[in-house]
């Protein structure tokens, strides 16, 4: 079959463009899943600088803020008001231990003491974790709590019942490590 000018013209027209929209399912079908490069080693020293900048920065905080309390369902709302005060946290020398020597208080709770808890990194933000941690006279609770500046947020769970929790990071006048009347000393946020 022979095509005449305008014909021709037409074909190729045809075999230009049919393609054009075809091309990229079959470039999607042979593209290799994108992949994020690994990030560089920390070395033990950096890692070790950046665990010590937490400890400083977490010793002698408070969390003040508020907590929602849902049901199983999710459904809730309640935001009762709740302050945490760290007194001291420290380095454990196992894996991404820290102890954190804490008072809570809630509602009729008033108690402090010492915890030794997870802190995952994602990237540069520390994330305190408790996994089905029992405190005594509290029960057991897990939780995650992101720190970002003098700002936290999370989500707790105490057997049916959980939430989220939010609010700020302040300085404290007294720690533990800071004999009586001498301020803490403040630190910027750990990165």
């Amino acid at each position: 079959m022979s095509c005449s000018i305008s014909k021709r013209f037409a074909c190729l027209l045809f075999a230009v463009l049919v393609p054009v929209p075809l091309a990229p399912l079959a470039w999607a079908q042979e593209a290799k899943p994108a992949t994020t490069p690994e990030p560089a080693a920390e070395s033990s020293s950096e890692e070790a600088a950046r665990n010590a900048r937490f400890a400083k920065y977490m010793s002698g905080v408070k969390f003040i803020g508020q907590f929602t309390i849902l049901d199983a369902d999710g459904r809730g709302g309640r935001m009762p008001e709740e302050e945490y005060t760290i007194r001291k946290c420290e380095k454990l020398p196992q894996g991404d231990l820290f102890r954190f020597t804490a008072r809570i208080r809630y509602g009729d709770t008033d108690t402090e003491i010492p915890m030794d808890l997870p802190v995952k990194w994602a990237g540069r933000t520390p994330v305190i974790t408790l996994e089905k941690l029992w405190i005594p006279g509290l029960g057991t609770f897990s939780s995650r709590v992101v720190i970002n500046g003098n700002r936290y947020a999370g989500t707790w769970d105490h057997g049916p019942k959980g939430g989220h929790l939010f609010g700020r990071i302040e300085r404290i006048e007294e720690t533990d490590s800071a004999p009586a009347g001498e301020a803490a000393e403040a630190t910027d946020p750990p990165q």
